[in-house]
């Protein structure tokens, strides 16, 4: 196939989540992005298992429903970029001498039996090169299980979709971030999905990145747990008082101390990882969130006191339009994060590679 026939057509974003499908598409000709079309549906999360989707029925069924009935505006072709969760995949920055550009693959396999725990022939990997100079090359590296990619591409063929693109879920949030945010400066991103948080150390391009269990259901439901609420009951409390002052406050914080613990460990681990590491000498200036946590209030300020940075929520959509078609409301624009990022994806820049 002659890919210079379709770098000029368009694509949209497909993440697939825990218990949940989101698409957007974007028409990306001017400075102001804005979008033709978005949605969301659900689906039983027995379908998928670690990262693979083992039920194709169930999920193309509800891929299916999305595009012929669950749709605000419209998606406009087939052709997809697709997400591929962080917790299932291998990333990692390599420090290679400097090397011929044609010896830099054999290179990061070599590295790559190294770090990874999983035998080379049961994975796809690929990189990218990150910064260059007189004495060395810096490539990010992602592997990515067989099964999961190979699970995905029978799920297209289904719905008789064209893969353009497979990226992890920090690569999108990473693009969004880049491409809607002020981002010159080494910045820790924090994208809170339903059942888990990813990091990522972004300093012009993505640095460090890592995965942690526990996300926004987790919070819901230790919330419930503590209250002896309703599952709905604990989502409306969480949304509306989160970590901020209030009658449960205490109740709250003791349900969700662990999960918090765990969380600014984790941060400040990748912190020094990568601050030791710079031959710039960079410091990490600011924490910038992404979904659903970012919308709990006090979390913020939470990590604020705990980290000793600034902490603020990204918000895209001041630079992605809705114009003609309904916006989602506030709170449910905040699961688009990815799809958004996916969507982004200029198809002339793949096939110049």
């Amino acid at each position: 196939m002659n890919t210079h026939f379709y770098k000029d057509k368009p694509l949209f974003g497909l993440d697939i989540g825990f218990n949940s499908i989101k698409v957007m598409q974007l028409n990306n000709q001017s400075s102001k992005h804005t979008v033709t079309g978005y949605g969301v549906v659900s689906f039983d999360h027995k379908a998928i298992n670690n990262g693979v989707i083992v039920d194709q029925e169930h999920i193309a069924k509800a891929a299916l429903e999305l595009f012929k009935n669950g749709l605000v505006g419209e998606i406009t072709t087939r052709r997809v970029a697709f997400s591929v969760p962080a917790a299932r995949t291998f990333s990692r920055i390599i420090t290679l001498p400097k090397l011929a550009p044609k010896d830099i693959k054999d290179a990061v396999m070599l590295e790559a039996e190294q770090y990874i725990p999983v035998p080379l022939d049961e994975l796809y990997i690929d990189y990218v090169v990150t910064q260059k100079s007189d004495e060395k090359t810096d490539v990010l590296a992602v592997a990515v299980p067989k099964k999961v990619v190979d699970s995905y591409l029978t799920l297209t063929k289904l719905l008789d979709l064209e893969v353009v693109v497979m990226e992890t879920t920090t690569g999108a949030t990473g693009r969004l971030f880049q491409s809607t945010d002020a981002h010159n400066i080494p910045t820790v991103l924090i994208d809170f999905g339903s059942v888990s948080a990813d990091i990522t150390i972004f300093d012009q391009t993505m640095r460090v990145t890592g995965t942690i269990p526990g996300g926004g259901d987790d919070i819901t439901n230790l919330i419930a747990k503590e209250l002896g609420v309703t599952r709905d009951e604990a989502h409306i409390i969480k949304l509306k008082y989160g970590l901020s002052v209030s009658k449960k406050q205490k109740q709250i914080m003791r349900a969700l101390q662990p999960l918090l613990d765990q969380l600014v460990r984790e941060i400040k681990r990748m912190i020094r990882y990568y601050e030791e590491r710079s031959n710039e000498h960079h410091k990490i200036e600011q924490v910038v969130t992404f979904g659903g946590g970012a919308n709990v209030p006090g979390l913020s300020e939470y990590l604020i006191d705990n980290l000793r940075l600034p902490v603020r929520a990204c918000d895209p959509w001041n630079h992605i339009q809705f114009k003609h078609i309904q916006p989602p409301s506030d709170v449910e624009r905040s699961m688009y994060i990815t799809a958004a990022g996916l969507a982004l994806i200029n198809p002339k820049e793949i096939f110049q590679k």
